[in-house]
């Protein structure tokens, strides 16, 4: 543990190298911060993968459920990493860091050509990866476990695909009427910011722990006392600032939540990106666009920017919740953010299975989003190149951001149970019972349990994805036909 502790450390490191690269390094720093990170991967991985470390856990028994805990994600890691050559970490951390900032000069430009070679060799490297993780099965697969253990393509897309129709039928019963008008008037950057930090506070996010800072493409970064998030600024549309917030926030204050005891361990960080965005996605949507918490922010936005070309609260909450015609994903209404992660599921898995080769991405994406979307992409920044994940490798991520809807479905049937007078608390703007719940339930256990008993534990049954679509049936019928 203590070998581990050291260990630990160094992610972290390598974590504020990454934050700050998407924060504050200068554009002329890419090419020394991607050997920094290939340097430093190369370091973490010789000391994860290093001998020394299986004779310890071959000889290593467990005092309690914690230390058992604690062996089981570092023999999982172990056992992973040992079928990865070294030369292929260090090359996937050096090509991503210089990636990630060809992409942003090819989003800008809108230009999907230039990108295209740089990103085929990340999808080469990436199905090397998957192909040694693997050890005989399934690539995709084994990247899928990077970001949710025990998870399976095929589960996925039988969830997915159970899922789709109910999604369809709605998307398709809300656009049939009249799409209703964004907010107006004048949102100032700086208001936005200082709104968006009340907000923050106000769910719950530690200030003294962390910081808010602006990226191209919003994002929480590190764990225990240093947990640092991104939001970023439309002058238009002020919701985008707003919720990415507290979005942002859901993730932060998990790392925040989870127990000091297990800081700087393996257990002392969130367990999956699945159950991670199931906190981003509770703290965004069931709470902060809910209809209570939505009447309270109306008068938050009166105040601060005045006039917003809004009535009344309840014509606020139904803005909020507006469905309509997009390209973002992030700026997807609750139903159709769902679409847009099917589609990149689909594609993603199609590419490391060696079906789809890169210099088809941006015509099959287009494709894709027609067939489910019913009109055509306008230009690459608004298609193939809007999200940074493919440039910097995080292939098996996307999946989980709508499986993460299905465990916060799961968690909020069960917070409303426990906490029937939550909705008085949000009309106030105090979600401290729900985080106070969520706290208790999820974040504080860390890495403690598997993902799936996670949810289970704080819910009392199996995770599925009945009661999401419950809860957008419910809310979405009535914005739309009620």
């Amino acid at each position: 543990m203590a070998h581990e502790r050291e260990t630990q450390a160094l992610d972290r490191v390598a974590g504020r190298l990454s934050w700050d690269q998407e924060t504050m390094m200068p554009r002329g720093a890419v090419e020394q911060r991607a050997e920094e990170m290939g340097a430093l991967q190369a370091m973490m991985h010789a000391r994860k993968t290093d001998p020394q470390v299986g004779e310890w856990l071959a000889e290593a028994r467990a005092p309690d459920a914690v230390g058992a805990a604690q062996l089981r994600l570092i023999a999982h890691r172990y056992a992973r990493l040992t079928r990865v050559p070294a030369d292929l970490t260090r090359a996937l951390a050096t090509l991503t860091s210089r990636s990630q900032a060809q992409w942003a000069l090819a989003r800008a430009e809108d230009d999907f050509v230039a990108f295209a070679p740089t990103l085929d060799e990340v999808v080469r490297l990436k199905r090397e990866e998957g192909a040694a993780l693997a050890d005989g099965g399934d690539h995709y697969d084994a990247l899928i476990d990077d970001y949710e253990p025990g998870m399976g393509a095929a589960e996925l897309a039988a969830m997915f695909d159970e899922m789709r129709p109910g999604l369809v039928e709605l998307r398709l019963t809300a656009l049939e009427e009249v799409e209703r008008a964004p907010v107006s008037g004048q949102f100032a950057p700086e208001v936005q910011v200082a709104l968006a930090r009340e907000l923050a506070e106000r769910f719950g996010y530690d200030l003294s722990r962390g910081r808010i800072d602006m990226a191209v493409h919003p994002f929480s970064s590190g764990s225990g006392d240093d947990v640092r998030i991104t939001t970023r600024v439309s002058e238009t549309d002020p919701f985008n600032c707003l919720y990415s917030t507290i979005h942002e926030v859901g993730h932060a204050c998990y790392e925040q939540g989870v127990d000091p005891a297990y800081h700087m361990t393996p257990v002392g960080q969130g367990v999956s990106m699945g159950v991670h965005e199931s906190q981003s996605r509770i703290y965004e949507n069931q709470l902060g666009r809910s209809r209570a918490f939505c009447h309270f922010l109306y008068g938050r936005m009166r105040d601060a920017f005045g006039d917003i070309g809004v009535t009344d609260e309840e014509a606020f909450y139904a803005t909020v919740n507006r469905m309509h015609r997009g390209y973002i994903r992030t700026e997807a209404d609750e139903v159709q953010y769902n679409l847009h992660i099917m589609l990149r599921f689909e594609l993603e898995r199609a590419l490391i299975a060696g079906d789809l080769q890169v210099a088809d991405l941006e015509t099959a994406w287009n494709d894709r989003f027609k067939a489910d979307f019913g009109y055509d992409v306008d230009r690459a920044s608004n298609g193939v190149l809007q999200d940074v994940h493919w440039s910097v490798g995080l292939f098996g991520y996307f999946p989980t951001y709508s499986l993460g809807n299905v465990y916060a479905g799961c968690l909020h049937a069960a917070l409303r149970a426990d906490v029937p007078d939550l909705d008085d608390h949000l009309a106030k703007g105090d979600p401290a019972p729900a985080t106070a719940w969520l706290r208790d339930k999820v974040q504080r256990h860390g890495g403690l349990y598997e993902p799936r008993e996670v949810i289970a534990r704080a819910c009392g049954q199996a995770p599925s994805a009945e009661p999401l679509m419950a809860y957008l049936t419910e809310k979405f019928s009535g914005l739309y036909t009620g």
